[in-house]
C-alpha cells in the first residue's frame, strides 16, 4: 500500500490537517474488514484489532461512552489513561494544543513503533486522558492499522487486548476467550500470525518540550 500526501479543505481554528489519498488498493481481504470494523465503531463499540505492536483494543476516541466500556472490558480503573492511534504525524496537531517542535523530530526518526505522551490533548474523550490532561498517540505505520486509522478518520483507542493485571497478548492466540466475546467486533485479518509482537516505546514531552523516557 502506497499513500500520497496532499493538503485537505478541513481546518479547525487555524490548524491545516493533511489526509493521504491511497494510491495504490489495499489487500483486497481487507476491504471489509475495515469496513465491519470502522461501522462499529461509529456506532460506539469496541473492536478487537492488530496494530503495529500487540493486539488491542479499540474504540471511537472521542466517544466517552465508548471509551468507557473499554475500560469496562479490561476491569480496570478510569483513572488510568489510554492511547490512541492516528494513521498521519500531522493528525498529532488536532489532538494536541501546542506540540512542542522536538515531537516531529523524534516522530521523524523513530526506526521502531513510538508512543509519544503529550500535553494539553483536546477533541479526545475527556475519561481517555491522564489526570494531568496528557494523552499518548503513536503514528502507525503498520498497514492493517494504518489503513484503519485512515478510514475511520479520527484518533482509535488502543490498549492491549487484556483484563488489567494479565499478560498482554503477543499474538491473537493468546487472546482469552473472555475478551474476544466482550467486543463487539473481532478483525479478521492477521490473526494467524505467530511472531510475537512487543510494545512500543514510550516517550514522555514536557510543555517546554522536556524528553522524558518512559519505556525503551
Amino acid at each position: 500500500m502506497h499513500y500520497l500526501p496532499y493538503f485537505c479543505g478541513f481546518m479547525d481554528t487555524n490548524y491545516y490537517f493533511c489526509a493521504s489519498i491511497i494510491v495504490e488498493t489495499m489487500n483486497k481481504d481487507w476491504i471489509e474488514d475495515i469496513k465491519k470494523a470502522c461501522r462499529v465503531m461509529q456506532e460506539g463499540g469496541v473492536i478487537l484489532y492488530p496494530t503495529d505492536t500487540i493486539w488491542g483494543l479499540g474504540c471511537d476516541a472521542t466517544n466517552e461512552e465508548a471509551v468507557r466500556r473499554v475500560y469496562e472490558i479490561k476491569h480496570r480503573a478510569d483513572s488510568k489513561a489510554m492511547l490512541v492511534l492516528v494513521d498521519s504525524a500531522v493528525k498529532v496537531d488536532y489532538y494536541v494544543q501546542d506540540v512542542p517542535a522536538v515531537a516531529w523530530d523524534l516522530l521523524e526518526v523513530a526506526d521502531k513503533p513510538l508512543t509519544v505522551i503529550y500535553s494539553g490533548a483536546r477533541n479526545l474523550a475527556p475519561n481517555l486522558l491522564a489526570e494531568d490532561g496528557s494523552v499518548g498517540i503513536r503514528v502507525t505505520a503498520e498497514e492493517f492499522s494504518k489503513a484503519l486509522c485512515f478510514r475511520f478518520r479520527k484518533a482509535i483507542v488502543s490498549t492491549s487486548a487484556n483484563v488489567s493485571g494479565q499478560p498482554s497478548p503477543r499474538t491473537f492466540a493468546e487472546i482469552s476467550e473472555d475478551i474476544k466475546n466482550a467486543v463487539d467486533y473481532v478483525v479478521e485479518a492477521r490473526r494467524n500470525e505467530t511472531a510475537p509482537a512487543r510494545p512500543s516505546s514510550i516517550i514522555k514531552l514536557g510543555s517546554g518540550g522536556e524528553v522524558k523516557i518512559i519505556r525503551q
